[in-house]
């Protein structure tokens, strides 16, 4: 276990330097309008992970297999390693799928997650960014701990730096498919190599604002190291373009202990999602609204009703399964669009909201 963890710790140590230099030599460091609070987040948060949260989950594991399970101690052992190998990653990734997936549609996660989608530029680092806590509950990261303590810890290791290479190398600015798309051959070689590992074009399309760019979709591909599960559950966007605003689609600006320590730390901005007193109010109303739109142009519906610009998204949504709904005017001029959020022919308005309405006055008069 000893070797494996130092072989994994080198050569992830030595990706990241890589990376790093690569970046710096063209560049990109140089650009980056990070504050030294968001530097110190994402160096931060590697370090910890890395040197605490990882070692203690390992030794939380090893004492609760040798107290409860000590017979099942190197069951693995015996296992071929190209065998042994795509078992733990497959797995691994599959977990960190859902789990990721999880971030973006349960409130609680997203908390724990969404300083990930705050960065306003992409880089080595940001794959490291993301509150302790979200780490700590980690599935993959438990399921490393298993697999090590029942003999896997060299498949393990080498599965980690395979996966540490295709992460950290997704998140770069140093885009190695860029140039592979260009030409035919190799673009064709990229069809299927996108199939079956992220790319960093599928993951920075993760990393936009929002789908009115027509590359992002921030609500999908949710894969780490394999881009099959979201190709296998519906998530999949493939563009092969690059986004031009990362971020989320409006700006926050707290403090990152709060990012980083939530629920530990809260935000002092009441009006923060990490502040304790924050409550996402809903803004939609029974009326639809009659808005000047632009033919040809595309917009963004805001379908979840917590909105703070109806009937547009302004990503209020995050945390959430509700997603908005991406729509391109047929016409100029004054449209009836819908802010019930109960039409069947979104986001147009088809009167749904006055059979809402009629049970709401109903249900009021019962209670009264």
């Amino acid at each position: 276990m000893k070797e494996g963890i130092s072989f994994d710790v080198y050569l992830v140590l030595g990706i990241l330097v890589f990376f790093a230099l690569m970046e710096i030599l063209v560049g990109h460091l140089k650009q980056s309008k990070r504050n030294k609070g968001e530097w110190f987040q994402e160096a931060g948060g590697f370090l910890v992970l890395s040197l605490l949260i990882k070692p203690l989950i390992v030794l939380a594991v090893f004492f609760i297999g040798n107290t409860f399970f000590p017979h099942l101690q190197q069951t693995l052992s015996s296992w071929n390693l190209w065998l042994l190998l795509p078992f733990y990653l497959l797995i691994d990734d599959l977990l960190q799928y859902w789990y990721h997936r999880s971030g973006h549609e349960y409130e609680f996660l997203w908390k724990l997650h969404r300083s990930h989608h705050q960065a306003e530029q992409m880089g080595f680092f940001i794959s490291y960014r993301n509150a302790g806590l979200y780490y700590v509950m980690m599935p993959n990261i438990w399921w490393l701990a298993i697999i090590t303590f029942l003999g896997g810890g060299f498949a393990v290791a080498i599965g980690l730096v395979a996966k540490q290479l295709v992460i950290i190398g997704s998140h770069s600015t140093i885009s190695w498919d860029k140039p592979l798309y260009k030409n035919k051959i190799t673009a064709s070689l990229m069809t299927m190599i996108e199939r079956i590992i992220v790319t960093p074009a599928f993951h920075h399309g993760h990393h936009g604002q929002s789908k009115l760019d027509g590359i992002s979709d921030p609500n999908g591909n949710f894969g780490n190291m394999f881009s099959i599960w979201d190709q296998l559950f519906g998530s999949a966007v493939f563009t092969r373009q690059f986004p031009t605003d990362y971020g989320l689609q409006v700006a926050t600006n707290e403090n990152w202990t709060a990012s980083y320590f939530y629920p530990l730390v809260k935000s002092k901005d009441n009006k923060n999602i990490l502040s304790k007193s924050f409550v996402k109010e809903k803004t939609s109303e029974f009326e639809p609204i009659q808005i000047e739109l632009t033919q040809g142009q595309k917009y963004l519906w805001c379908q979840c009703g917590k909105s703070k610009t109806q009937p547009f998204c302004d990503g209020s949504h995050h945390g959430s399964k509700v997603k908005p709904v991406l729509f391109e005017s047929k016409k100029t001029g004054k449209v009836s669009l819908c802010n019930c959020k109960g039409t069947k022919n979104p986001p147009y308005c088809d009167g749904s909201h006055k059979s809402l309405k009629k049970e709401f006055d109903m249900l009021f008069k019962s209670v009264d």
